[in-house]
């Protein structure tokens, strides 16, 4: 055999084009562009597996649970590809990433590509050229136990998700869904909302001073009363009861206190001290950190964060960014310490180097903590040219979060200053800190962000104090009584969720941005500012999931299952006898199957129902969450919107009473219609306010008969004029000029002088759109409507379908090299889509637009241009069925 080059496979042609120019023209890197099959979608399942599991789930339940998996589109062409090169090549280099998910790509890869050279595994922690180079000569083979973990975590999934999910959609809704982990994650975030909603808050009071000594003032806050201490935020429950013995000062009482202070003026120093402390660093990051981190301090979503280090790691400025590990290989301690002394000076690092323990709970110490990559980290000045903007700012903390683990830690010195002062007989004691920092240590390079805390109201800034000693005369100015009020738990974060979740063990490094934008996506979670806000339709979820699959949503059991993976992985648990157990069942669990086949009746209506006091019942329906109360006919309650910015803790029974409270919108009379002299009347209905033209008696439709007579011709009542007011109108506020533009829609923009048909413009359930035949376009905005003229509506049919929706692009590339046409990605009608402006072509599943590099998207266009357009679907007409024989 002639001697050929050695084929080098890596999941993104972004590494592939890196690790190519390490190796050099003996080797050829190509790009599998993630997974090339997966479990196949129903389309694709033989006819004769229909009727089995496999049919349902695309998994063999009987036989081992053996997936049936299928080449993707885009996999079909890959594979042919790397046949191709394959044959060429005198052996293989499998180089996916060293985890369950790149195991199992370099698997399937072996498996479809069945190479008849030499096979080995090739793994590396970062893209650079000595690690490349050392990854090539220090190969091994295909690990099958971290393969069977990521496929059992995948059939888990699957089998979970679609038996679960198709409880949702039958007793809460179509679209909803369950998982494995989201459904957990949901759990967590209604369980803060409704521990808020049942928080009773507590009101207290204290008094606010400054204390002069010469030309020197600090702040200073009561905290004792005759010796006894003041009630603070964290001495009450959260049904605003005492949880120990203080003294709970009234306003009334406050106010008395400042007053009797400000009339005597004066205090003397009671007690001084000092106290000294140390500050260590926070370990290098791991996915969990940077993560919380990016959130708290770069305002990125945990997803957003996730798809820069991934540009990054694939560039090669930073280690492998999916990682629980804590640790720094030698070169990376060096690397940092010598850096550190360089910027800081030689106090910067302490003699001996930082080692740290991970404490998170399933972490896998597969890897590096996330670092700058190479035997010397590389400033972020050094860099810029290369990175975007958020490229450059998370690489900016990577590096100095990695610099200052390394670092000494910080010494401090905090004085606490007590006071006492004379208020009309009683004993006022003050209190005062300052810190002081003697050396600062790590906290020159770098300083970890936090979250919101509870009664945060409670601490006391640190501020300088002027030396004080015991028995020094002070004067009180501005004594001022501050009121304060306890307050709920915050609600979680990304950062804080994604904190919580790895704490309860629950999912992997890998998962949780995914975990997030899953609940975010299904609308089970929104965000105000930072904050992660249940919606109602998550709380009928995990009402439903708890009362009716309760294990299935314990924080334990779901940690459990991460425990059972990592035991698959290590090769000390049998991949099928587990599945089997899972679920069938076993004598200590019951199984997803017998769960399933035993739920009994579920109450639709009660699970999707939530009492607000004594005063109403919230309902989640089909078009939303709303308010039942009875009406005026005890057969027919009335019902009343609930507002899409009310967050379920503020829907309080108060809140509740005002909007049943609250004057009805509608039925106000706007004018007449100058065509017909109709009345035009403001309505509220159920789905929002809307415009109506009231028929007069003799038109109005009359009671049906009880019984129509046989063959009489139905009698089609007339319909009164109606119509949406737009999202940017208010009812209180319309007047009848626009009632009646709205009432004259649809509008006829113009006609095409192509077809010759008429091209109308309107508002429809999901926006304003064009219409011409059956061929509908949506529009940018609802003004539009009335707007839009027939130059520009023929522009829009004159683009690809769906090419001219609203929404802006999620993400913007160079121009294809073919087309010379910028490349973008879109949200369109079924999901997110590559498209030049010509060529449209949706991303797979299984992928985000965050997997989507510029290489990729030229590639995907390619691929779509190769195919042609797609062939129109014709209809077969059935053949004319032979009349029957008559019987003889």
């Amino acid at each position: 055999m002639a001697h050929g080059k050695k084929l080098v496979i890596v999941e993104s042609p972004t590494k592939m084009r890196s690790i190519q120019g390490y190796l050099g023209d003996g080797y050829e890197v190509m790009s599998s562009v993630g997974h090339i099959r997966d479990l196949a979608d129903k389309k694709d399942i033989p006819a004769d597996l229909k009727k089995t599991s496999v049919g349902k789930y695309s998994i063999d339940i009987e036989n081992d649970f053996t997936p049936l998996y299928v080449e993707s589109d885009r996999g079909k062409k890959t594979v042919t590809e790397l046949k191709r090169a394959l044959k060429g090549a005198d052996e293989l280099l499998l180089a996916t990433d060293e985890d369950r998910e790149g195991e199992a790509i370099a698997w399937h890869l072996l498996e479809t590509l069945k190479p008849k050279v030499p096979v080995k595994r090739m793994v590396f922690h970062e893209i650079t050229k000595d690690a490349i180079q050392a990854a090539v000569n220090n190969t091994r083979e295909l690990d099958h136990a971290l393969v069977d973990a990521q496929e059992t975590r995948r059939i888990l999934d699957r089998l979970y998700g679609w038996d679960v999910s198709d409880v949702t959609r039958r007793k809460v809704g179509q679209g909803t869904s369950a998982g494995r982990v989201q459904s957990a994650a949901t759990r967590m975030v209604v369980e803060r909302e409704r521990e808020r909603m049942a928080f009773v808050s507590a009101s207290y009071w204290d008094v606010d001073s400054t204390a002069i000594k010469g030309a020197d003032a600090f702040a200073v806050r009561l905290a004792r009363l005759d010796g006894a201490p003041l009630a603070r935020g964290t001495d009450f429950d959260d049904t605003g009861s005492l949880k120990k013995a203080v003294v709970v000062l009234t306003e009334d009482q406050a106010r008395a206190l400042a007053e009797a202070l400000t009339a005597a003026g004066a205090a003397s120093v009671t007690a001084v001290e000092a106290k000294p402390g140390t500050r260590s660093p926070k370990p290098p990051f791991t996915t969990s950190t940077l993560q919380q981190e990016a959130g708290r301090k770069l305002s990125m979503s945990a997803k957003h964060a996730m798809g820069v280090a991934q540009r990054l790691y694939e560039k090669g400025y930073i280690t492998y960014m999916r990682t629980d590990s804590t640790a720094l290989s030698t070169q990376a301690v060096t690397a940092a310490r010598s850096q550190a002394v360089a910027l800081y000076g030689d106090k910067a690092v302490p003699a001996n180097p930082r080692s740290y323990r991970n404490n998170a709970k399933n972490a896998q110490e597969a890897h590096e903590a996330i670092r700058p990559s190479g035997e010397v980290f590389r400033k972020p000045q050094d860099v810029s040219s290369g990175l975007d903007r958020d490229e450059l700012r998370l690489y900016d903390l990577i590096w100095k979060r990695a610099i200052a683990s390394q670092m000494s830690d910080a010494k401090y010195e905090t004085t606490t200053v007590t006071i006492d002062a004379d208020a009309a007989g009683q004993t006022a004691t003050f209190t005062a800190s300052g810190t002081v920092y003697t050396f600062k240590g790590f906290l020159e390079a770098y300083e970890e962000g936090r979250d919101e805390k509870r009664n945060d109201n409670d601490r006391t800034d640190d501020q300088s104090l002027p030396a004080l000693s015991v028995g020094d005369a002070l004067t009180l100015r501005d004594i001022e009584p501050k009121g304060h009020a306890t307050s709920p738990k915050p609600r979680f974060t990304e950062a804080s969720l994604v904190k919580a979740l790895e704490e309860k063990g629950i999912g992997r490094p890998s998962t949780f941005a995914s975990i997030i934008d899953v609940i975010l996506d299904r609308g089970y979670v929104s965000k105000r500012g930072q904050a992660l806000v249940p919606s109602w339709l998550a709380f009928s979820i995990v009402r439903l999931l708890e009362e009716h699959f309760a294990d299935l949503v314990d924080y334990d059991f779901t940690a459990a299952l991460e425990d059972d993976l990592d035991a698959i992985a290590r090769g000390e648990q049998n991949r099928a006898a587990w599945l089997q157990e899972f679920y069938f069942g076993s004598e200590g669990h019951v199984g997803l199957r017998n769960i399933i086949d035993n739920l009994g009746d579920i109450d639709a209506r009660e699970i999707n129902s939530t009492k607000i006091g004594d005063v109403a019942v919230l309902r989640f329906g089909r078009y939303g969450p709303y308010l039942e109360v009875p009406g005026y006919d005890p057969e027919t309650p009335r019902r009343i919107n609930v507002p899409e910015d009310l967050a379920p803790d503020e829907l309080t029974p108060a809140k509740a009473r005002e909007l049943i409270d609250a004057p009805v919108g509608g039925d106000r009379v706007l004018g007449q219609n100058p065509d017909n002299g109709r009345d035009v009347v403001i309505k509220d209905g159920r789905f929002g306010p809307y415009l109506e033209e009231v028929l007069p008696e003799e038109e109005a439709p009359a009671e049906p008969e009880a019984k129509p007579k046989r063959g009489a011709k139905k009698v089609v009542p007339p319909k009164p004029k109606r119509a949406s007011l737009f999202k940017s109108m208010s009812p209180e506020t319309i007047d009848l000029a626009t009632a009646l533009k709205l009432l004259s829609l649809p509008r006829e923009v113009g006609v095409d002088p192509e077809s010759n048909v008429a091209i109308t413009a309107q508002n429809g359930p999901y926006g304003p759109y064009i219409k011409k035949g059956t061929d509908s376009r949506s529009i940018a905005s609802e003004d539009m409507i009335f707007d839009i003229t027939l130059e520009q509506a023929l522009e829009i049919y004159s683009q690809p379908k769906y090419a001219n929706r609203a929404a802006t692009s999620l993400k913007e590339f160079e121009a294809d090299p073919v087309s010379e046409k910028p490349i973008r990605i879109k949200d369109g009608r079924f999901g997110a889509y590559v498209t030049d402006g010509t060529t449209n072509v949706t991303i797979p599943k299984g992928q985000t637009p965050d997997d989507i590099t510029f290489e990729v998207a030229v590639q995907m266009l390619a691929d779509k241009r190769a195919k042609g357009p797609a062939p129109k679907r014709t209809t077969r007409k059935p053949a004319a069925r032979k009349p029957a024989a008559k019987k003889k």
